[in-house]
């Protein structure tokens, strides 16, 4: 099995391979690719330094699966070529509501595979992917019939001069300094921002519905899903406030059993003084946390719950290393 990774120098991509030491993932050869700019430089693992092959000269025959981490100009620009001799496993937008594409959350529909034409599997976009992930056990015992979510997102969603944006404007707000904005359209630092992605002619974000057509996609196209994106000063996992109409009865004990039993998901729900799971704890973790589960009661089978989850690996690295694993254990 020979594996290769497009924008292996990104954030994705050098989680990637984290995660592969992480599952102690296994392959034969891998292949790091990049931009002309990072071609010929060197990058160790697993005691081995790898050179980074350019993408404009690569031949995408070389591996079996083909991880893109590049982003969607370069997934438009190069996957379907890719996908000729290679599995191509994309993390960017580009290809998600593509009705040959699968949008692939292992924990929640590893069977869509199977429905894949292009040779090209999506990663969802990090939001979608936590919440999903939690929705799935609740929706085959209690039927969901609507979804509220306000997400509260680190700026690493954005890429690594965000991060790197927050860091120095946090600096200079602490030393009095003026600062101007390049990556947010408003500071930052010490605020939050209403407002990931480009707006629509209804008022909404693409990002929030981005949240929207993917849940309906991955888990049921029948669950109404409203969103609130929200930016704030956190380098790394996102949280979201998630309000859940169910179509029957439920109690809150098989609630919190069955999200307990989940694969990838993890209860830290106890009704005190931080019994809960914040963006912190989770930045590392595997899992996504569940938090807060209680009642709604103004609207009959309703449930609130906070969900927290690292962004660059349930929203991007460790998901499509799942879907690999997944093809890989199918064959």
């Amino acid at each position: 099995m020979n594996i290769a990774i497009i924008g292996a120098t990104g954030n994705v991509g050098r989680k990637t391979l984290e995660v592969f030491n992480k599952k102690n993932f296994k392959f034969d050869e891998l292949h790091l690719v990049a931009s002309a700019k990072s071609a010929g430089k060197k990058i160790k693992f697993r005691d081995k330094d790898y050179e980074i092959e350019n993408l404009e000269t690569y031949d995408f025959s070389k591996a079996n699966i083909t991880f893109f981490a590049a982003g969607g100009k370069i997934a438009e620009q190069y996957a379907a070529k890719a996908a000729k001799h290679t599995t191509v496993i994309d993390n960017s937008s580009y290809f998600r509501m593509d009705p040959e594409v699968p949008l692939i959350v292992p924990q929640v529909n590893a069977a869509d595979i199977k429905n894949m034409k292009k040779n090209i599997i999506a990663n969802p976009n990090c939001s979608t992917a936590q919440l999903v992930i939690v929705l799935k056990p609740l929706h085959d015992l209690f039927k969901i019939k609507r979804v509220v979510v306000s997400t509260y997102q680190s700026v690493s969603g954005g890429g690594k001069s965000p991060m790197d944006e927050l860091i120095e404007q946090t600096k200079q707000h602490l030393e009095g300094e003026q600062i101007e904005s390049k990556n947010f359209t408003k500071q930052i630092a010490f605020n939050v921002i209403p407002h990931i992605d480009v707006f629509a002619d209804d008022g909404y974000t693409k990002e929030e519905i981005k949240m929207t057509n993917e849940t309906k996609k991955i888990l049921d196209d029948k669950i109404e899903l409203t969103a609130t994106c929200v930016r704030i000063p956190v380098l790394v996992s996102h949280s979201e406030a998630v309000n859940i109409e169910f179509e029957k009865p439920y109690n809150l004990e098989k609630v919190r059993e069955a999200l307990s039993n989940a694969e990838g998901c993890e209860v830290i729900d106890k009704r005190e003084d931080g019994g809960y799971s914040t963006p912190l704890e989770a930045t590392g973790k595997d899992e996504t946390y569940i938090s807060r589960i209680r009642e709604d009661k103004t609207k009959e089978n309703s449930l609130n719950l906070w969900i927290v989850s690292d962004n660059l690996l349930r929203g991007a690295a460790l998901n499509s290393v799942e879907i690999a694993e997944t093809i890989i254990n199918s064959k």
